[in-house]
């Protein structure tokens, strides 16, 4: 259960964590750019985040563990026992970071028995937060404004589409699957603001036709699942699978 004590503590830790990349992003502090052992990018506010975000929900939540892009998971011998964990990516659309682009977020999940049931998405450098609850709905929050409860339907069946689709993961599979449906128009994010977008009404599908971690797309899933008007959007991902990996997939339709 998650109760609203719980939702806005989480939300105020995502804004700590989101106030301490913007130190990074601005320039104050250098941002201290360098490769992972795969090759992905990773930088200090990565790190920080990581550390607010590790340390505010083991205050929160002590008993429930914590999963992060930023630190070395449990073995799947250990996970696939745990019913409920926290599922964060403390940067997430770090190369945009790097590139100065405003579209990267902070995302926290919480998972209960292979679904995400809360979720947080904070674009801090565009002041722009979304949050859901199972069962109580898809929220946006702009430059500290009041929440707005936000919706999003199905496409019918031949309707001109609007695709989301991201700005540093492009592919021939991505080409090829838009020529097997009607495009409107293609728009482009950074992040898991391509969740966000379709859960918003901005966009009516996401197509990701290569691999993602969990982490990149959970608080971003639960957004999209109860932006519903009449019950939950369906979603294929699955989580705490052994190596926490997605392959393709499509959301919104």
């Amino acid at each position: 259960m998650v109760t609203a004590l719980l939702r806005a503590a989480v939300i105020d830790l995502a804004r700590e964590a989101g106030r301490a990349t913007m130190t990074y992003y601005d320039g104050a502090v250098a941002a201290g750019v360098r490769e992972k052992e795969d090759k992905s990018p990773v930088t200090l506010a990565d790190e920080v985040a990581h550390g607010i975000l590790l340390d505010g929900l083991g205050r929160l939540d002590p008993d429930t563990p914590v999963v992060s892009e930023e630190a070395e998971a449990a073995p799947f011998e250990t996970r696939r026992a745990w019913r409920r964990f926290w599922l964060v990516d403390p940067l997430d659309g770090t190369k945009e970071f790097i590139k100065r682009r405003a579209e990267f977020t902070v995302n926290v999940a919480l998972i209960e028995d292979g679904e995400p049931v809360f979720g947080v998405v904070l674009a801090p450098a565009l002041e722009l937060l979304y949050w859901a609850v199972k069962g109580g709905g898809a929220w946006r929050e702009e430059s500290g404004g009041a929440p707005a409860r936000i919706y999003s339907t199905a496409p019918a069946p031949g309707t001109p589409l609007t695709v989301v689709e991201s700005l540093s993961h492009p592919s021939p599979e991505l080409e090829a699957y838009l020529r097997t449906i009607p495009v409107a128009r293609r728009v482009k994010a950074g992040s898991s603001l391509k969740f966000c977008w379709v859960a918003d009404g901005r966009a009516d599908v996401y197509p990701r036709l290569g691999p993602t971690m969990e982490w990149d797309v959970a608080a971003g899933d639960c957004i999209y699942r109860q932006s519903g008007r009449e019950g939950e959007r369906p979603s294929p991902l699955t989580y705490n699978k052994p190596d926490l990996r997605n392959a393709s997939f499509i959301i919104g339709v």
